[in-house]
């Protein structure tokens, strides 16, 4: 088995890397920039691998590789870089903190390492902090959900069905400078694999850290084939065979929102508003908050748009995506890693001819998609939601990214030459930012070569290269089933992790409302009507419970998240009682078309959006989503939230404790 951190530039050799590097140093800085942002998965780190440990494995074991431990360094510290400016045509330098170590690669030092791990394997990582010491982590007058301790951290493994208690995945803690911890991640054996990610969550820093790409891939991999009574791992279906090759993709998207400062410690901006870096300037993130009434907010509603700074993915600002084939099956595993923007993302073929996109301010994109990315919107099958497998893949030409969302795509280019990956315009309901943002061009797939002719009807394409793959991947007793569902509509009911939660199965219910007091001073933050208290358990869960939840927003709309379990989704219901769910549904409660909601009903994920879209007009906004989830196997204090981290880092956030339960209907509380 491969326990490591992947570089996903590298189809390359490290020759040829080497040999292009050496390149680099005679080029022109458009050259440059253009050399070094052919990028496509996150960056090379080795784990130290230990002895194998030698479990038995629940099934099948012939079939499984041995688990294994291993163990990392990541230093805390800030890090001297630079990031591409294409407005300006330049490198802008920057000054922010991020995971570095001896295995780290130095070249992306603003995207963490991806981690592959398998079920049953054990991963320690020892966090060293060495950043400054900072007063406010140990006392703090403003209060717990006032924006502290930005050199404090811990570390969140966002999706694991994992340990939260102790130095499992505890975010309870503060590794304060000078501090080093280890946590330990014991993978469950029947654990899913899928895509997962792991950032920062230290309360009062956590949207400081992660916008200054304190973020990185999780991949879990499965080598479990389905079996005539047992669920498998999409993985073993999609193994490369003579016909399809099954390139994959590991994408993180991130909104690092650095800002320069003049002498008063005041954000420089340009006559259009957005942020500017004058040369030789260091760009950082350092400051939620105004630091007077000449400045502006680094954190808060329309920052992000009007800062003009750009998505990046993998650690570089508008990257080209290589090695593609026309009529190749891709799988693309893409990860909202960023803060505070919401991204809807589409593939349109590129007009050839075209001219750069390399200098255009993010103001001028959609313009130039409108002139230059003129072919129609490619399909997209949607295969696993926050890394669980769907139990049929979604068809859509868009695909909604809510802070946290993952989703993993199955791509085909039909025809050679180049393609836009583009962040398309989301209507305002089902934005972040409450705003109709224009296109950005996020990347472009370049230089598809010719390959397979791809008829009209990808999805019957995709389905019938999928069964022609599983005669080849999956054990002969399970061959016909898995190619009888491809063919039914793109079925993957073999695949998924988890089974339906039945209605006989659930034991209890939650509620629970988002809320922004406006009327308070300061502004709250709120879960149920109360700013986060760390001193308060604020849901006593039963482990082996299975609790039907019911989630709104009283203002404005929240990507909701759990750690630890997830939750399948049993319904959403618009304003006026429709439920926009279903495949075939369209949600036009807020007069434009929000596609983000169709075709969830029955998929489990861990983050979902909680939409309310109030107007002085039409008061009754709020959205009713039903989930339910299960409490199995581990207890403990864990939390839940609202994504936009800084409404988290403010409040949004309660603690939800799971405990053994005491045998007359109750939770134990230990000694009496």
């Amino acid at each position: 088995m491969e326990l490591a951190f992947r570089n996903a530039r590298a189809s390359a050799s490290a020759a040829a890397v080497t040999a292009a590097l050496a390149c680099i140093v005679a080029l022109p800085a458009q050259a440059q920039s253009d050399t070094l942002r052919q990028v496509s998965n996150p960056p090379l780190l080795e784990l130290q691998r230990k002895a194998p440990r030698r479990l038995q494995l629940a099934a099948s074991p012939a079939t499984r590789t041995v688990p294994h431990e291993a163990s990392l360094d990541l230093n805390v510290v800030y890090t001297d870089g630079k990031l591409w400016n294409p407005a300006e045509q330049r490198f802008d330098k920057v000054r922010l903190r991020s995971y570095q170590g001896t295995r780290v690669d130095p070249k992306a030092p603003f995207v963490s390492p991806m981690l592959e791990i398998r079920p049953g394997d054990t991963i320690r990582i020892r966090l060293n902090n060495q950043l400054p010491p900072d007063p406010s982590c140990t006392t703090f007058a403003d209060g717990v959900n006032t924006p502290h301790c930005f050199n404090g951290t811990n570390l969140h493994t966002h999706g694991l069905w994992v340990n939260p208690a102790g130095n499992g995945d505890n975010v309870l803690i503060s590794i304060n400078p000078t501090v080093s911890f280890e946590y330990e991640y014991n993978i469950p054996s029947d654990h899913p694999a899928g895509t997962f990610w792991y950032h920062t969550h230290r309360h009062g820093s956590t949207a400081l850290q992660v916008a200054s790409g304190m973020a990185g891939a999780l991949v879990i991999r499965g080598d479990r084939p389905p079996t005539p009574t047992q669920t498998g791992d999409v993985d073993t279906l999609l193994r490369p065979t003579a016909r399809q090759a099954f390139k994959e993709r590991v994408l993180v998207l991130q909104q690092i929102q650095y800002a320069c400062r003049d002498k008063n410690n005041r954000i420089q901006f340009n006559p259009d508003g957005t942020y500017r870096c004058n040369e030789g300037d260091v760009g950082g993130i350092e400051h939620y908050k105004a630091v007077d009434k000449e400045d502006k907010d680094q954190f808060g509603p329309g920052s992000w748009p009007a800062s003009g700074r750009y998505t990046s993915i993998n650690g570089e600002v508008l990257p080209t995506f290589e090695g593609a084939k026309a009529g190749q099956i891709e799988r693309w595993r893409t990860i909202h890693g960023g803060v505070r923007d919401t991204i809807n993302l589409e593939f349109r073929k590129l007009r050839p001819g075209a001219r750069s996109a390399q200098a255009l301010r993010a103001s001028e994109h959609d313009a130039y998609i409108e002139q230059n990315c003129t072919g129609a919107p490619l399909p997209q099958h949607l295969i696993a939601a926050d890394g669980l497998t769907t139990a049929a893949a979604i068809r859509s030409t868009h695909t909604v990214y809510q802070p946290a969302y993952r989703w993993d795509t199955l791509m085909v280019f039909p025809e050679a030459g180049d393609y836009c990956v583009i962040d398309a315009a989301s209507p305002p309901s089902a934005s972040v930012n409450q705003a109709p943002p224009s296109r950005q061009l996020l990347g472009t797939v370049r230089k598809v070569a010719p390959g397979s002719p791809v008829p009209q009807d990808v999805s019957a394409y995709i389905a019938a290269e999928l069964a022609a793959a599983a005669a080849v991947n999956l054990p002969p007793d399970v061959r016909a089933k898995v190619s009888a569902e491809l063919k039914d509509g793109l079925k993957l009911t073999s695949f998924v992790p988890h089974p339906t939660v039945q209605d006989s199965e659930v034991t209890g219910t939650q509620t629970l409302a988002f809320n922004i007091d406006l009327d308070t001073k300061p502004i709250q933050f709120q879960v149920d009507g109360k700013p986060f208290d760390p001193n308060r358990i604020d849901r006593v869960l039963t482990l082996g419970g299975v609790d039907e939840w019911t989630l709104q927003s009283d203002f404005v709309s929240h990507p909701f998240h759990i750690h630890v379990n997830p939750f399948q989704i049993v319904k959403i219901l618009d304003p006026d009682g429709k439920d926009v769910s279903g495949p075939d549904v369209e949600d036009k409660a807020a007069g434009d078309l929000d596609p983000q909601y169709r075709a969830l009903k029955g998929v489990w994920k861990d983050t979902l959006w909680v939409k309310n879209i109030a107007t002085k007009e039409k008061p009754n906004g709020k959205y009713t989503l039903i989930v339910r989830t299960r409490y199995q196997r581990y207890i403990g204090d864990y939390v839940l939230h609202c994504h936009i981290l800084d409404h988290e880092d403010q409040g949004m956030m309660q603690i939800v404790r799971v405990a053994v339960p005491d045998g007359a209907g109750g939770a134990s509380k230990g000694h009496h």
